[in-house]
């Protein structure tokens, strides 16, 4: 037979079960309603989710209350101060994909009907993936079941590989002129929102694991720096800044490059590159919204004045490096003088990134 405190300590996880189980429900349905928003153009259902986010934020500060009460009626150690702990982390998360549902609305209002090129399956897909992960997410915090968020935080690489396909073949129809400009950033900026959903559903998960084993699950590769050149065109500058980078071979940085406007790779900058050792001859240029993981780089290298304007408002803990200076692919003298404007820009790069990288570990950089 229970005693009289093990009643209580129940029925106050079970009151904070319930509160999530709402939250839960609250979310998928605005997810849920706000790809319906965008798929029909609808604009009726757009409206509902924003006007309901009040409702999302309103659950968030009871489930934050019924934690502090349990906390302090309870005065609970160990498993069950781990649950108070990671209910209270998990609840902002939830408050958080709440917003991003409200947000997708917003953007599906400044689309309007969705053009017919737009493959409205990529769109589903993701979506799909991305609300299946956080129910999963959630049933694995209401069941305690370990195995189950493990595997749930396996979902989110597989999103990110979708959006970045979804990004690349919205691009590609941009350059088209199949969609306007007016239409493709909202497009990708929902998909970017979709994929987060699943970022925050990891973090949920990582949150599951700390309160039943007491275990800080890391996500593979978090404890990884990214570093992300952009210049113009990444056909240049950026792709020599990416090679330099690489060539130190640091297990624990990842070096990317991406131009505003790609366009194929400069000849003179491969020929350059391959007398200093670095083949780039099979880089392919990429835009910004063709790099993966955009959203988890650390510090990101703007190579021309126009990449601060392409970043207007970036995270907190993004730091922007403006490194802009002449490119030597636009060198109109000769030989002589081409060479010359190359190796101040390989120079240049050659000892802003060992500073970099030294800043970064605190350590000496070989190479």
């Amino acid at each position: 037979m229970p005693t009289h405190l093990e009643q209580s300590l129940q029925r106050d996880i079970d009151r904070i079960h319930a509160k999530v189980c709402e939250m839960r429900d609250l979310i998928e349905t605005s997810l849920r309603n706000a790809m319906t928003a965008l798929l029909d153009a609808n604009r009726q259902i757009a409206y509902a989710v924003i006007l309901r986010d009040d409702l999302i934020d309103e659950k968030e500060k009871e489930l934050d209350r019924l934690c502090l009460e349990f906390l302090v009626r309870q005065q609970p150690v160990a498993g069950k101060l781990r649950f108070a702990y990671s209910t209270i982390k998990m609840n902002q998360e939830m408050e958080q994909i709440g917003d991003y549902s409200e947000n997708i609305s917003r953007q599906a209002l400044k689309i309007g009907e969705l053009p017919d090129v737009v493959s409205r399956e990529r769109f589903k897909e993701i979506s799909d993936m991305s609300i299946k992960m956080f129910g999963d997410a959630i049933e694995a915090y209401l069941t305690e079941n370990v195995d189950l968020a493990r595997r749930t935080m396996a979902v989110e690489q597989t999103v990110d590989a979708l959006k970045s396909r979804l990004n690349t073949d919205l691009v590609d129809l941009y350059k088209e002129g199949k969609i306007p400009f007016d239409v493709l950033r909202p497009l990708t900026t929902i998909a970017r929102r979709m994929e987060r959903v699943t970022d925050r559903c990891r973090n949920i998960c990582m949150e599951i694991i700390y309160m039943c084993t007491g275990e800080y699950a890391k996500h593979e590769g978090s404890d990884i720096f990214r570093v992300l050149f952009v210049d113009r065109h990444n056909a240049c500058r950026s792709v020599m800044a990416e090679a330099i980078a690489n060539g130190l071979n640091q297990p624990l940085f990842i070096f990317s490059s991406a131009g505003l406007d790609p366009t194929a790779l400069d000849n003179s900058a491969i020929n350059f590159m391959r007398e200093k050792g670095y083949d780039i001859s099979r880089s392919a240029p990429k835009g910004i919204l063709q790099v993966p993981y955009l959203d988890h780089y650390q510090v990101i290298v703007g190579l021309d004045p126009e990449v601060q304007r392409a970043f207007p408002r970036l995270p907190r803990k993004v730091v922007f490096l403006d490194w802009s200076g002449t490119d030597p692919c636009g060198c109109q003298g000769n030989e002589a003088e081409v060479k010359k404007a190359f190796d101040c820009a390989f120079k240049y790069f050659e000892t802003h990134i060992h500073d970099l990288v030294e800043a970064i570990l605190g350590t000496k950089v070989n190479g």
